[in-house]
């Protein structure tokens, strides 16, 4: 392995275990705790209003920063995102994730952290969302074999 690739991976582990002890510590790993915070009906926990304030505090930071600058920190070239469209796939897509968080409690960050430290609920979880990115995955394979096709056959 090479010195910078090595340094790379220290670096996901680090960036990985900080971030996964922050969601253990904001209570975003508790279920109880997500689904309290989406009853806007009942019980309201707003306390992760705080945590995501955070979390989108950062970001607007990180992500000001990572437009002024042409390589990572660690050397590497910079991927941002440059697209800004919504379509049919993202507003589907975000109705699915929605609709997940709400009946789990989890998203995907924490229900791996909680997966990891053994929770039942959060490992079905996990194989279920590992399957949904199979299914999608396979769906999008053949989208693309039959657009091939298509466009090979007007040729």
């Amino acid at each position: 392995m090479t010195t910078s690739l090595a340094k790379s991976r220290i670096s996901e582990f680090v960036v990985g275990l900080v971030f996964g002890l922050g969601l253990i510590v904001s209570g975003m790993t508790d279920p109880g705790k997500v689904l309290g915070f989406l009853d806007l009906a009942g019980l309201w926990d707003p306390s992760l209003a705080f945590v995501m304030g955070g979390a989108i505090a950062v970001g607007l930071f990180a992500f000001a920063l990572a437009k002024k600058r042409t390589t990572s920190f660690l050397g590497g070239a910079m991927h941002l995102p440059t697209s800004s469209d919504i379509d049919l796939r993202l507003v589907i897509g975000s109705l699915v994730f929605g609709a997940g968080w709400g009946l789990a409690g989890f998203c995907p960050g924490p229900a791996i952290v909680s997966a990891g430290a053994g929770q039942p609920k959060a490992i079905v979880f996990v194989l279920a969302m590992l399957a949904g990115m199979w299914i999608f995955e396979m769906a999008e394979g053949r989208a693309r074999r039959t657009s091939k096709n298509h466009q090979a056959g007007a040729l």
